[in-house]
């Protein structure tokens, strides 16, 4: 290849602009007006080798190859990215099952959740506690087998009391040979709005609880 004594000998150097364009760059039209320049000055009694012609447009080739699979690449995401912002449009205002360990409850409905069991229990149960940490509510759901298992709470204390509307904590005791086991919750919650962020992703608003990767979602309910 031609180096840059050379070029600036044979009068192809371009004069430098204020703003000029990503060094160590060729664009196609300035790598074949090299090449042409090279061939008009090479020493007749030297001739470029085919082999040395060849590698020079093989790693043209590779660099614009490269920038067109980026750009493939680019064009791919932004394809995907606006399916998964309209697939998440379509659950404001629905349900959705994802993994908290702090659940909402209403006025008007109960506290629903899940819990997704990595094999058998002979016995598991749900702890419900309010914002001080104090447990208000044993859910006994018995034997268990593996998979998910779901659980509502009616909103009622240990007393029979209405306990009032609010953000609950919940844990899921899994106890199988006289061993109890934390087990990691699911909770459902409704979706207000979503948010397209550039860096997280799609986003999901819960009412509630504040921000969930779209990603995040087991289960669409209703």
């Amino acid at each position: 290849m031609l180096d840059v004594n050379t070029i600036t000998e044979l009068g192809l150097a371009r004069p430098q602009t204020t703003a000029p364009q990503s060094q160590g760059r060729l664009n196609q039209d300035a790598f074949l007006e090299l090449m042409i320049a090279q061939f008009r000055n090479q020493d007749p009694f030297k001739p470029m080798e085919n082999g040395d012609f060849l590698g020079q447009l093989a790693q043209f080739g590779t660099v614009s190859g490269i920038e067109d699979l980026q750009q493939s690449f680019g064009s791919l995401a932004n394809s995907l990215y606006s399916d998964q912002a309209l697939q998440a449009s379509g659950l404001i205002d629905r349900s959705v099952l994802v993994p908290r360990d702090v659940g909402v409850l209403s006025n008007n409905a109960p506290l629903a959740g899940a819990v997704e069991l990595p094999s058998s229990t002979g016995s598991l149960a749900i702890q419900v506690k309010d914002a001080n940490g104090v447990l208000v509510r044993r859910l006994e759901l018995g034997t268990q087998d593996a998979g998910l298992v779901r659980f509502e709470w009616d909103g009622l204390n240990a007393s029979g009391e209405r306990m009032p509307p609010g953000n609950y904590q919940l844990e899921a005791i899994s106890a199988t040979a006289g061993v109890n086991e934390q087990v990691p919750m699911l909770i459902e919650a409704r979706v207000d709005s979503v948010t397209l962020g550039n860096v997280g992703g799609v986003l999901l608003n819960l009412e509630g609880l504040g921000e969930q990767a779209l990603a995040d979602v087991r289960r669409i309910g209703a």
